[in-house]
């Protein structure tokens, strides 16, 4: 994405548009997709974009990060660690102590049920950290 005057006046959900735009293949698809379900897991959630071109999604503290790279749309929930995942959907940066992600790579179905669980839990998660 070019690094332009007018890429600094547009608000992160342009920016975010643009990029799956730009993108133009499964991965800005995936990208598409797993924002939706953000959205619809959190209607108050908050678009980002940090880090010289990173989607980010938060409330009241980041709840997860859409980074793209050539084989992976990776997911990073910022307290991934401090959450429950029953259904397993964290495949990756499973060492830490804080983050947690999920790998999603190409033609993979996404359990949205599950994703919208372990969003709306990071929610809840940064409001009972935002009040004490």
């Amino acid at each position: 994405m070019e690094k332009s005057g007018a890429q600094k006046s547009k608000c992160p959900s342009q920016l975010i548009d643009a990029r799956i735009k730009e993108l133009g293949d499964w991965r800005g698809k995936m990208l598409s997709r797993l924002r939706t379900l953000v959205k619809a897991a959190d209607p108050e959630v908050v678009e980002e974009w940090k880090w010289r071109g990173v989607p980010v999604w938060s409330h009241d503290g980041l709840i997860c990060t859409g980074e793209t790279y050539k084989k992976v749309v990776k997911m990073t929930f910022a307290k991934g660690a401090a959450l429950k995942d029953p259904s397993g959907l964290f495949n990756s940066s499973l060492d830490g102590n804080t983050r947690r992600a999920i790998d999603f790579h190409e033609g993979e179905k996404i359990n949205e049920k599950a994703l919208k669980t372990l969003v709306r839990a990071a929610v809840t998660l940064n409001k009972s950290k935002a009040k004490s």
